[in-house]
């Protein structure tokens, strides 16, 4: 049986999305990792270049159904599934048509520039976070990459202190680069988690908007950092050193288990 669980939550996936240094870390690590001391689950959202039938996704209708409100308006969670080879790694895809159906005017495989960033980003975190809750199972280290996820920390964080759930998992987050068109954060997003009971540690203000904020409200809720750009923004780089926050470069991550096992040790 394995020693630990370690759940991953990724913007981007190789083979579902086209493979670069992070969408293919976003493979490999997990891979290097389960059937050694680790067990490995992971989630990403169900974007619509993601091929359905050429990555055999199916439907999870038993984890399907729920109805997630944002900002009084109620979205269906879809559940789909497919199994990552060649180590048969459950990938479990959080699906909605309103977040996630492809449009014309996106300029990546994200949606980057669409103007409800904060929402999506605040939907796949709580479908992420009823999901694990519904699947029974509790990781030890769980591993968030990409501005997509970087709610995610927050939601799962408030069920933990709500709920008793994974209580002593141990949270990383992957700062992964940025589209430089990406759209500004709607400042409403704060009004939008406070409807939900969350309060960020540390405030922004609406001077400080940017994908910048979602970077540091991930920080404040990890326990170790991992940048996987070329060079680390200044701004985020000081932030992770002003909290004393163990991190990794991208030069190191790109090792992949090598750098990482000892990384979770540390954290431990």
């Amino acid at each position: 049986m394995a020693d630990n669980k370690i759940l991953f939550v990724s913007q981007e996936i190789y083979p579902y999305l086209p493979a670069n240094d992070v969408s293919t870390l976003g493979k490999t690590l997990p891979q290097q990792l389960q059937g050694k001391k680790y067990e490995v689950r992971t989630f990403m959202p169900k974007y619509g270049t993601v091929n359905e039938r050429r990555n055999q996704l199916h439907e999870v209708i038993r984890l399907s159904g729920l109805n997630i409100e944002i900002d009084n308006n109620d979205h269906p969670l879809i559940l789909k599934v497919a199994s990552m080879q060649p180590v048969r790694i459950q990938v479990y895809f959080i699906d909605n048509d309103d977040y996630f159906l492809k449009a014309d005017t996106d300029i990546d495989a994200f949606g980057s520039n669409r103007a409800d960033n904060d929402e999506r980003a605040i939907y796949f975190a709580r479908g992420t976070a009823e999901t694990v809750k519904k699947l029974r199972w509790e990781p030890d280290i769980i591993q968030f990459s990409g501005w997509i996820s970087a709610l995610t920390p927050l939601y799962m964080k408030k069920k933990s202190a709500d709920e008793g759930l994974w209580p002593n998992a141990k949270m990383i987050y992957c700062i992964e680069p940025n589209h430089p068109d990406m759209a500004p954060i709607d400042k409403r997003l704060i009004k939008k988690l406070a409807d939900d009971g969350i309060i960020p540690v540390n405030m922004p203000t609406e001077e400080s908007f940017d994908v910048n904020t979602l970077h540091k409200l991930a920080i404040d809720c990890a326990a170790g950092i991992v940048f996987l750009t070329d060079t680390p923004d200044p701004v985020l780089l000081e932030y992770v050193k002003s909290k004393n926050l163990p991190y990794l470069l991208k030069e190191d991550a790109l090792k992949g288990a090598e750098a990482f096992i000892p990384f979770y040790d540390s954290l431990s």
